[in-house]
């Protein structure tokens, strides 16, 4: 896997863990708005944590994903999952 790649699915593996942990631990604000009643934004969403929590855990999901993709585990070139040569 070239660097290019690696980047490229590193930060398809960001956005994918961001969007899981974005809903853990919110809470709505108590009171909604006393016109419409729409209650908003979480009160507290502690982004910069999640954003911390996102990065830790897309980096380990991305060396794994690495392994996967360089090991002949899975190979398209050699073994079961090759393209049948002409």
């Amino acid at each position: 896997m070239g660097w290019v790649s690696g980047i490229v699915v590193y930060v398809l593996i960001w956005w994918v863990v961001l969007f899981a942990v974005l809903p853990i631990g919110t809470q709505p604000v108590a009171e909604g708005d006393a016109e419409s009643g729409w209650r908003g934004t979480p009160a507290n969403p502690q982004l910069w944590r999640k954003l911390l929590i996102t990065t830790l855990v897309s980096v380990v999901l991305w060396f794994g994903a690495r392994a996967v993709i360089t090991s002949d585990y899975m190979s398209f070139r050699s073994g079961w999952l090759a393209m049948p040569e002409k």
